[in-house]
Formats: structure tokens, sequence, C-alpha cells
């Protein structure tokens, strides 16, 4: 990926100007980013491209990129509108023309791939203190495939993963590491193979184009990272903005001084222009020996420095330094004033990422690999070299020294500066955000030179330049011989020019100003333009003319002759065409009445039909609505007389009842009347053993009578009380209170009926009360009998008061039916006068 390494190509050119070799450096690879990266950036394009290759990933025993823990950390797997299996075919391609042979490129992917591998080698912990082994089958499955792919010692790859040889003056002693150590031990080595694959394809590269070394010429495009500050900023973003405070510190000595030592050569008046020189963040940076960087690497060289101690070291140090500064909420955190603004560092990783160790067995195992392109990236060390298992190797110094050779190349040659802006951060076409492109125009320092070239005088020509120009201008000031720089002074002053300087060889105009005598030039120039156009053009008219006319007299004569031809051959035309047109016409007459008629005569039978079709269906209609009729006549009619013949049994009920009383009374004087006492006397026997069963029989007639007497008027009471709650309610709810009052008219109908019952259960009991008033009469003749008419009696008494007390009820009850039928016909009166 371009954007995580600075490049500088060089071509260079022989004394004839012909290119004669070129050359490729790179600056600071993040090799951090091979084995962690966030979402939702993606980890190196080469792997992604290898496992999208079907023939390549079948091979080296790849497949899907999120099976694998390098690439998995990111969701971002697919970029838009790229292809990773064409994008790998164009790989393959580039490494053919460069001149990378086939084995090489073999050995290339290989290496790539063993390095995916090597991510998915897990540890856990083993039986012993501070030790590790594999996790599972599948860390296992990728060691051995690593191992084939590097053409290595499987066992030793787990040994120089899992342990580390500590050599001491008498004895080697092997020590071995925790999980986390041996995962920090694998990342080392993919970062390590990663980072030599990356310098060998540099250099076949540069060995490839070929350089010359007598070349004094060159041209040098440098494309570098340019200023970052992120939420989260580390030592990557540390170095690149070092970077960015360095090519910064070079365009102001290149633009500003250069500028103001111009001044001073042509000795024309000017003020000194300030600007902000960033010499003092370099030398906090760089300096030796307490610079950030030096500390830094003197915390990596102790073994017990931490990144707490580290940040302390750095506030005790640039306590009193302006462009240092520490965040109040943050214990490691330091704050560095950039000429692009501030910028806030976290320290926790700087000293890990600062370390560049070379592990020594890393060294011995791949040096001695089977596969002579993975030994040539580890080259066999002498033994002086190799005894430490750990040999510490400073990013930042090694970076700054690249640095320091990069601005000296730079300071050999005339740079020019191209700033690239982002018109939004969204990679869209048509946005062009203003506020993100001041601040990238900000950090770039394009402001700043805009303002010391306003401040200036930012146009300058030499002095027979300008009057070569602009000396149409003024004519008259350069006839005869002439000044060079007096006909300049003449001529600004004869434009009403002023604020301008002339130098020694040069003029020095504001801002401006050249724009404005650009103007006059293209007025004069136009002026001149018209003058010979008009002159041509009026030439070339009148010849035009001339030759126009006798061309025309020779065209109207042929052409009046068409014309009259012309005119022969129309009016020809127009007769036949009249015969023709007043035959088609008949014919067409002819056959549009035949259509017309035959149209007519089917629409007229259709119609027709319709018409037929819609008297039979009017009949059937009418047929089916008198059927209708008849049966709803029938049921209306059946209904009525049902209602009739149920209140005419009504009434003949109440009608026998009144009629059953009247023959009571006639009895009771005939009781009275009889003559014969033995009779009677055997009678009122009979009749005192059936008054005791009916008296027994009634009484359970009464229990019942009275409970479903006592449920009948709950159930009246209840529905008065609905009665009174709807007609209080609102005038919305009328619909219901018609259906409830319905309903309270039909219980009311039900009790009445009940009532009348028991208007004749009271009229049988009027007979009794009768016999056994004959009973007492009987009493004094018969006095076998006259204890049981006394109980009889007092029985009856009994029965008299209980039924007295219904009557009473009964009475209430019937009252109450009364005041419930006004209610519901006053009911029936409001509901039809709101209808």
């Amino acid at each position: 990926n371009s954007s995580r390494f600075g490049k500088f190509v060089e071509i260079q050119f022989d004394h004839n100007g012909r290119i004669s070799g070129a050359a490729v450096r790179t600056y600071l690879l993040e090799r951090s980013r091979v084995v962690q990266i966030s979402d939702p950036e993606r980890n190196y394009h080469c792997f992604y491209q290898l496992c999208a290759s079907p023939e390549d990933a079948e091979k080296y025993r790849l497949g899907d990129p999120k099976n694998f823990h390098y690439l998995n950390q990111s969701n971002c797997f697919e970029l838009d509108h790229t292809s990773n299996s064409r994008e790998y075919a164009k790989t393959r391609r580039a490494m053919d023309i460069v001149g990378i042979n086939l084995d090489e490129q073999e050995a290339i992917f290989r290496v790539v791939a063993a390095i995916l591998h090597l991510g998915n080698i897990e540890f856990v912990q083993g039986k012993e203190t501070d030790s590790s082994v594999l996790k599972d089958k599948k860390a296992q499955f990728h060691l051995q495939t690593a191992a084939e792919l590097l053409k290595c010692d499987d066992k030793g790859l787990l040994d120089s993963l899992c342990t580390r040889i500590i050599v001491t003056r008498d004895e080697s002693i092997k020590k071995t590491l925790d999980p986390v150590s041996s995962l920090t031990n694998r990342d080392t080595l993919a970062r390590t193979i990663y980072s030599r694959l990356f310098d060998w394809l540099v250099d076949k590269v540069n060995k490839s184009i070929g350089q010359d070394p007598n070349s004094k010429s060159l041209i040098g495009v440098l494309d570098i990272y340019g200023f970052e500050s992120f939420k989260y900023n580390s030592f990557e973003q540390f170095c690149i903005n070092l970077t960015n405070e360095k090519l910064q510190q070079h365009f102001n000595q290149h633009v500003f001084k250069m500028e103001q030592e111009e001044y001073t050569k042509e000795e024309i008046d000017w003020s000194y222009i300030e600007f902000v020189d960033n010499q003092d963040v370099l030398d906090m940076i760089e300096k030796k020996p307490l610079g950030i960087i030096s500390l830094l690497d003197e915390a990596c060289m102790f073994p017990k420095s931490t990144h707490e101690t580290f940040a302390s070291k750095l506030f005790q140090t640039f306590k009193n330094h302006k462009r240092f500064s520490k965040p109040k909420l943050s214990r490691t955190d330091f704050t560095i004033a950039h000429y692009a603004g501030d910028v806030t560092y976290q320290a926790d990783l700087f000293l890990e990422k600062n370390k560049d160790y070379v592990v020594a067995e890393h060294q011995s195992l791949l040096g001695l690999s089977n596969c002579p392109f993975v030994a040539s990236l580890f080259p066999l060390v002498s033994e002086d070299s190799s005894k430490s298992s750990y040999k510490f190797s400073s990013i930042g110094t090694r970076f700054k020294q690249q640095l320091s050779a990069l601005m000296d190349t730079l300071n050999s040659t005339h740079p020019h500066y191209i700033r690239c802006v982002k018109p939004n951060p969204s990679n869209k076409p048509g946005r062009f955000e203003n506020v993100n492109v001041l601040q990238q125009l900000r950090c770039g320092g394009v402001l700043e030179a805009v303002r010391i070239s306003c401040a200036g005088y930012p146009t300058r020509r030499p002095f027979d330049e300008f009057i070569d120009r602009f000396g149409i201008l003024a004519p008259d000031i350069l006839e005869g011989n002439y000044d060079e720089i007096a006909a300049t002074e003449l001529l600004l002053k004869k434009m009403n020019l002023s604020n301008f300087q002339v130098g020694k060889t040069k003029v020095f105009l504001r801002a401006g100003q050249m724009a404005e005598l650009d103007t006059k030039r293209a007025e004069v120039l136009g002026n001149a333009a018209k003058i010979i156009q008009r002159q041509v053009r009026t030439f070339l008219a009148q010849r035009q003319i001339a030759t126009l006319r006798k061309a025309t007299v020779h065209l109207q004569a042929l052409w009046r002759g068409k014309l009259a031809r012309k005119l022969y051959r129309s009016m020809r035309k127009e007769g036949a065409a009249i015969r023709i047109q007043k035959n088609v016409r008949c014919w067409q007459a002819q056959k549009s009445y035949r259509r017309c008629r035959s149209a007519a005569v089917i629409i007229q039978a259709g119609l027709r039909g319709m018409a037929a079709r819609k008297e039979f269906q009017i009949m059937h209609q009418t047929k089916s609505a008198v059927k209708i009729q008849t049966r709803w006549r029938g049921y209306k009619t059946c209904t009525d007389y049902l209602k009739l013949k149920k209140a005419a049994i009504t009434f003949q009920c109440a009608w026998r009842g009144r009629v059953a009383r009247k023959e009571l009374k006639t009895l009771k004087l005939a009781a009275k009347e009889t003559g014969a006492l033995q009779e009677a006397k055997t009678k009122l026997e009979k009749r005192c053993e059936e008054l005791t069963w009916r008296l027994q029989l009634e009484k359970r007639m009464r229990a019942d009578l009275e409970e479903a007497k006592s449920q009948e008027i709950s159930k009246l009471q209840t529905a008065l009380q609905e009665m009174h709650a709807q007609v209080e309610a609102s005038n919305a709810l009328l619909n219901k209170e018609k259906a409830s009052s319905k309903q309270a008219a039909e219980q009311a109908a039900s009790a009445v009926k009940e009532m009348q019952a028991i208007q004749v259960i009271e009229s049988n009991n009027a007979k009794v009360e009768k016999l056994i008033r004959d009973n007492d009469n009987m009493k004094i003749l018969v006095e076998s009998l006259e204890k049981r008419a006394m109980e009889v009696e007092q029985n009856f008494y009994e029965a008299q008061r209980k039924s007295d007390e219904r009557l009473k009820r009964a009475e209430e009850a019937e009252s109450k039916v009364d005041q419930l039928q006004e209610t519901i016909q006053r009911l029936e009166e409001k509901l039809s006068n709101l209808e």
C-alpha cells in the first residue's frame, strides 16, 4: 500500500540530457500494520490478492481472508470497484516486466502465505510455569504449513517461538516463554519477514531499472505522507509529523528566505517579512542527548523501562518548553505544538514500536532454510553478534538518519512543491468542503506562502522581457536609443501604477499589477487586430460580391428554365392525379357505405338483444320480488296471529279465574245449606285429610313461589335501576336504551303473568278459608275432630297472614309494574320524538 511508506523516485540523466538510470528509496514502512490493523482499514493488498487467486490460494492452503487473524481484525475485505483476483494478475505481470522470474515470484508469494499462517498460530499455558504450547490441532496445522512454505523444521520454528536462549560466558540457558510472550515473538517474526521481503523487492526493482553512478543531473519525485492528527496518535504519527516538520522547514528556507535574499540582491526597499520558524520543534525532537528520540532510545535500552517512566522523563525534561505540554486527564499523553497545529500523542506503544529486535533464533532458523530465497532474506551473521538472543535497533534513530540523507538530497537540488488537496473525506466527486480544504492548505503552509507573497512583490520580470512584452502600451518611449531602466519606469508611470520597485536587473510589481498590465496590453492588441480585420474583410467582401453577381446571373437563367419545365410536369401530373382521385374516392365511398351498413345491422342486432335481455331480467326481478313480498306478508301475518293468540290466552286465563271465584262463592252458599251432618262429617274427615295434604303442598308451593317471587322482584329492581341509569345517560346511547327498554318490557309482561298466577292461588286460598269455617261449625258437632280442626285452623290463620302479606307484596309489585310500563311508554314516546 503506497500510503504506508514514503518513497523518493530518482530519475538520472547523462551530460546529453538523456535518461541514464533511475532508483527508488523508501522511508519508514509501517511494519506494525502487518500484525495489527483497526476497523475499517485493510491490511496490505498482497494478502487479499493472494487469497483471491484460485490456483495459488489452494496451493498455499489459503482461503477466505476472514479465516486469518492478521486480516479479520477489520471488517473491510473488499474495495469498491476493485477485483482482488484481477489485481493479483496485474501484480504478476508487473513482476514479469520488472524482471522477477517465476521461481522468485513463487518464493515471494510463498513467504506472503507463510506470514498469514504464522498469524493463526495460537498458544496456551503449558504444564510448567511461564511455558506455552500450541492451542489446538488448528494451530498445529498452521505451524506445519508455515514451516513447509518457509522450508524449515516445524519443531525448530515452534522452539524459536516458545523459547529464548540466553548466552552467558560459561553456558547457554534456554528459557521458556509464556503465551503472551510467544504471541509477541510470533508477531515480531511476521513483521521481520515482511520488512525484509519489502526491502528485497525495492533492491530488485532498483537493480532491474539500473542506476548511473556517473550521473550528475537528476529529477526526483518525493511522495511521502502528509501531516496527521487523529483521535489516537502513536509512534507512526510522531515520525510522520517529524518528516513534515523537516519538509516545512525546507519549504520555509527555500520559499521565504530565498525571496528575501533576492530582494536584498536587487537592492530594493523592503521590510523584513516574519514567518514561523519551526527549528525549536526539530531541536526538541532530534537534538542529542535530550531530544525525544534520544530519550526514547535510552528508555528502550533499559529492560525495566515502561511507557510511564518514558512519559515522566519527557515531562521532566520539557516542562518549560513552549512547544511541549501535558494534558490534564492523562498520565502518559503529551502534546507537541507543530507548525500545523497541536497534536496529542499516546506514549503507550512508543517503546514497543521503536524496538526493532532481531531475534537470533529467527535469524539462525530461516538462515538455514532449504529455500535459497528465504535464506537470502536472513543471511548468517558472525558468532559475536549472535551471542545475544535479542539485538536492539532503534527505528526512530534509523528513520532520523534516512530523513537527514533525504534533506541533504533536497538541499542539493532545486525543489518544486506540489500540494495535494483532498476535496472531501468520503472520496466522492462533486463535493468540495471548504473547511476541510482550508485546514489542508494551512497544514501545508500554502496560506503562509500566500501571505508572504502578497506582503512582498510576487511578480518580477527582467527589464528586457518586460519592455518586449509591454512596450506596445507606450511606443513613443521606445523610439530611438533608450535606457531599459528609465523606459520601464516611464512605462509604469504612464500606466498610472505605483508601489512598484525597480531593481538592478528586474522590475518588481505588487499583486494584481501584472494582471492590470496584461489587460491593457490585450486591449491594445485587440484594437489593432480589429483594424486589420476590418481592412481584410472589406477587400474580401468586394471580391466576393463581383464573383457572386456573375454567378447569380448564370444561375438565374438556368433556374428559370428548370422552373418552367417543372411547372409543365406538375400541371400534367395534376390532371392525371385528379382522374385517379375521382375513381379512388368513388370506390372508397362505396366500400365505406357497405362497411357502415353491415356495422349498423350488427349494432342493431346487439342493441335489440341487449334490450330483450334487460326486459327479461326486469321480469325475473319482478317475479322474485313478488315471491319475497308474499313470503314476508305471510310471515308478518303469522307473527301477528301468534301475538293475538297469546293475548287471547292471557285474557282467557284472567276471565276463567274470575268465573272460578264466582263458582266458589256459590259453592260456599250451597255448603251452608247442607242438612246431613253425617255425610258432612265423613266429607269433612276426607276434606281435612285433603286439606292437610294440600296445606303441605301449598306450603311447598308457597316456598317455591316466594323464592321465584324474590328472584323476579330482584330482577325487576335491577331492571328499574338499569332503566333509570339509561334514562340519565346521554343521547348518544339512545339506540342501546331502546333495546334495553324492550327487554325490560318483556320482563314486565312475564311478571304480570306470574302475578295473575298468584291471584289464582289466592282465590284457592279463599276457598280453603271457607272450608275451614265450615269445619269450625262442624267442630261443635264432632268432638272427636276438635283437636285436629284447631290445628288446621291455626295453620290456616298463619297461611292467611302470609297470604295477606303476599297480597300486599303482589299489589306493590303490580304498582311497580304499572310504573315501569308508564316509564317504558314515556321512553318510547321520547324515542319516537327524537327519531
